[in-house]
């Protein structure tokens, strides 16, 4: 099961930056547990955005070159405040630095132009081949996987497009 915690990607510029939007709605089933006479955005779901935003941006910087792209590190992550049914989650990520494995991040989330999240993030990227040589021929499968749910996130653009 695949809990996708962005809507659309809404700015693109590979290698540099990437921005985001989650619509909460009240129909979001964990609201039913989490708070339910103030239901707001759990604040690990809110971190789940932004390291979605940013495998995003490191799978187009590199033509998903990589098939496994994980959150190694959350560095000072610090929740300021809540996101409630009927608003939009807007993410914004850029790339700090990277070396031959890894991609650091500075992430942030914001409820109209309020910060609600922000942290540094630390991605691990990889290939199974590279690790378990057995698994290599997942490798194709799931970044054709992840193409396909890219397209649905951005669709009016390829990975080298600025909106």
């Amino acid at each position: 099961m695949r809990f996708i915690q962005l809507d659309r990607i809404t700015l693109l510029e590979p290698g540099v930056r990437i921005e985001a939007v989650k619509c909460l709605s009240l129909a979001e089933e964990y609201l039913q547990d989490h708070f339910p006479r103030f239901p707001v955005m759990p604040g690990v779901l809110m971190l789940e955005a932004m390291f979605q935003a940013s495998m995003w941006l490191v799978r187009a910087s590199e033509d998903f070159a990589h098939a496994v792209v994980v959150l190694k590190e959350a560095r000072n992550v610090r929740f300021a405040d809540f996101v409630q049914p009927g608003e939009t989650l807007r993410v914004e990520a850029a790339i700090l630095k990277q070396d031959a494995s890894t991609t650091t991040l500075k992430a942030q989330g914001l409820v109209d132009d309020v910060l609600a999240v922000n942290a540094r993030l630390v991605l691990e990227r990889y290939n199974m081949a590279d690790r378990l040589p057995e698994r290599a021929p997942s490798d194709p499968r799931a970044r054709r996987d992840m193409r396909r749910v890219f397209e649905l996130l951005f669709p009016d653009g390829a990975p080298e497009s600025v909106h």
